[in-house]
């Protein structure tokens, strides 16, 4: 698949993204008009007029993410509406996509695991990027990514890892920092504890929960549009999620619009107390093969009737040892296997 590494000012980093990722952008761009048109019944120049109202936020309390867009648009010949919109397609969105991911952070006395499979519409695959960040002052980020997006799903050279589950509930405070900005955040932190203070402060605009872990071990933070409620982790050291809230949201309709996502959770849970000794990633993987369920299983199908997505990657990182191993498509049947790391010398990265 794609490799993209970008550094330097938020503009060359945008720059140097849009231009080595143009293709896959307009790919993105292609699904997304698509999705928008047959969920939301949303004209592309309808989604970039909702993009817009976001601007002048991001310009006030987000300057440098703002830039990086500019420069994203810049390189792939679009217009700053259209990254935007990329970007913030959650909170355009109101919920009304239905992605399907189950993800697990465990902490034992050699390592720090955080995974996940993640399951979106199998058309979005092919613009799948993996994408390394250096930026002056901040630690490297080597994330998987859909072109034309700044934050998704990965690591840092400090050990910082977060995963995604949508979660499909009405609301949107548009002050608010838009979700998939909110993951960039957690990977430009130095702990998992500066990331969730970070997060803290100015709250995520729309539903969903982000898993963060770091070398100490991990916390689920399932956001709503009014509030933030924190999953932490159990007697073994774990915390499991999947696409519904695990907590109660005062005020909050949480339509747990999947039905397996209850089954998924506690499948992922019964399977983790099954690995003898401790967990490696060739046990891990294992979990994250199962079909039980299916299609809609930890390692999910898509057949437009019972799933309308599929698994499109599973990661599996290691944050002790600053790895990832990535499975692109089902891990059971992976298109290609790669590894994300940062390189270590005499002890430091």
């Amino acid at each position: 698949m794609l490799e993209v590494h970008c550094s330097g000012t938020p503009r060359e980093i945008g720059f140097q993204h849009g231009k080595n990722a143009k293709e896959l952008i307009h790919g993105s761009i292609s699904f997304y008009t698509w999705k928008f048109q047959d969920t939301a019944k949303l004209s592309w120049p309808q989604v970039q007029q909702l993009a817009l109202e976001f601007e002048p936020i991001m310009r006030r309390k987000w300057p440098d993410y703002l830039e990086e867009m500019t420069g994203i648009a810049s390189g792939a010949g679009l217009e700053v509406a259209d990254i935007i919109a990329l970007n913030v397609r959650t909170e355009i969105a109101f919920g009304l996509f239905s992605d399907g991911c189950t993800a697990l952070s465990w902490k034992t006395g050699s390592a720090s695991w955080l995974a996940q499979n993640w399951d979106w519409d199998d058309r979005q695959k092919a613009n799948l990027v993996k994408m390394t960040i250096e930026q002056p002052g901040k630690p490297t980020i080597k994330m998987m990514t859909e072109a034309g997006l700044i934050g998704k799903i990965g690591l840092n050279s400090a050990g910082v890892g977060v995963c995604l589950n949508a979660i499909k509930a009405k609301g949107m405070d548009p002050t608010r920092l838009p979700c998939h900005m909110g993951l960039r955040m957690v990977l430009e932190s130095q702990s998992r504890e500066e990331a969730v203070q970070k997060l803290e402060k100015y709250g995520i605009a729309s539903a969903c929960h982000m898993l963060i872990a770091d070398p100490t071990g991990g916390v689920g933070l399932e956001w709503s549009s009014v509030e933030m409620r924190k999953v932490v982790m159990n007697d073994k050291q774990q915390v499991f999620h999947s696409n519904h809230y695990l907590l109660q949201h005062n005020g909050v309709e949480d339509k747990n619009w999947l039905a397996d996502s209850t089954f998924r959770v506690n499948r992922i849970e019964e399977l983790s107390k099954q690995v003898e000794g401790e967990p490696t990633y060739e046990k891990l993987i294992e979990v994250f093969k199962d079909t039980a369920n299916a299609p809609g299983s930890i390692c999910r199908k898509q057949d437009n009737k019972k799933s309308w997505s599929a698994t499109l990657f599973n990661i599996i990182m290691d944050l002790e040892s600053r790895k990832a191993n990535v499975a692109l498509g089902k891990p059971d049947s992976p298109d290609e296997q790669f590894v994300l790391s940062f390189e270590r010398t005499n002890g430091h990265l």
